[in-house]
């Protein structure tokens, strides 16, 4: 898309609402003060016809006690997955979330009653133990930053995680293969005057990568690829103009502090 096309677009949307809320401006200005974490589901193959499992929820602790500490990611998509077919570099999304920072001791994964597996075309309910009813906890232990996107990989080993017993049932004892990396970096920058509200674009050649607005004059363009960008600023009060910022560098695992840019009549 063109960046003319894209300033005019962003325009329009922004003075189709007249003013944001005080409860907006403070949102957008914690989102700054967030990491972001991805949480993707892999899988190891395993010599069935579907295994299915039944994702209710994940949780995070950022302390050291096991039981205790433990909250939901938000945006979690619950449901249903045959982890077979997410194999040779396959994944599906299983949440999308803001974190605080600070330093992912333990992961759990919560898995409902709906657990099977299909054998020669017959289906056969997954027992899952008494103690991972509650939720498989996995280690983590590493720190995630403010402004940077991770992604969270669930590697899921099929073959070793199903037990069958002598009586012909099936025992869902999932092994898990954790990793944890950032996958992004950020830019984040001041526009003034800090009361006019701006839409800020992050461009590559002619493809608009993502966007954001100003909160009070700050902004924050998070999950950024490594490398060089340009900034679009689009301000809601016509009165002044658009302007570009290029050669803006991205590293990944690191936030790029930009200069103020001033708005022009």
């Amino acid at each position: 898309m063109k960046l003319t096309t894209i300033l005019a677009l962003a325009f329009l949307s922004i003075t189709s609402v007249a003013t944001y809320s005080c409860s907006k401006n403070d949102s957008a200005a914690a989102s700054a003060d967030k990491s972001r974490l991805q949480v993707y589901l892999t899988d190891d193959p395993g010599n069935y016809d579907e295994v299915v499992i039944d994702v209710k929820d994940i949780m995070v602790n950022y302390s050291s006690d096991s039981t205790n500490g433990w909250q939901s990611l938000s945006n979690v998509n619950r449901g249903s997955y045959d982890i077979l077919k997410l194999v040779n570099d396959n994944d599906t999304l299983l949440g999308d979330a803001e974190l605080n920072p600070g330093k992912i001791e333990q992961i759990r994964l919560i898995l409902g009653p709906n657990n099977y597996v299909t054998v020669d075309g017959q289906k056969i309910p997954l027992t899952t133990p008494s103690a991972q009813q509650s939720g498989l906890k996995l280690n983590i232990n590493q720190d995630v930053n403010a402004g940077i996107t991770y992604k969270l990989l669930l590697d899921f080993d099929a073959s070793r995680s199903i037990v069958k017993t002598g009586n012909g049932k099936y025992i869902l004892k999932p092994v898990i293969r954790t990793s944890l990396a950032a996958i992004g970096g950020s830019i984040k920058g001041f526009v003034l005057p800090d009361s006019v509200h701006t839409a800020v674009y992050a461009i590559q050649g002619s493809d608009t990568i993502t966007g954001t607005y100003t909160s009070n004059g700050s902004y924050m363009v998070k999950g950024l690829n490594a490398g060089t960008y340009t900034l679009a600023f689009a301000p809601a009060d016509s009165t002044f103009k658009s302007q570009n910022l290029t050669g803006v560098n991205v590293a990944t695992n690191a936030v790029t502090t930009v200069d103020t840019v001033r708005l022009a009549h």
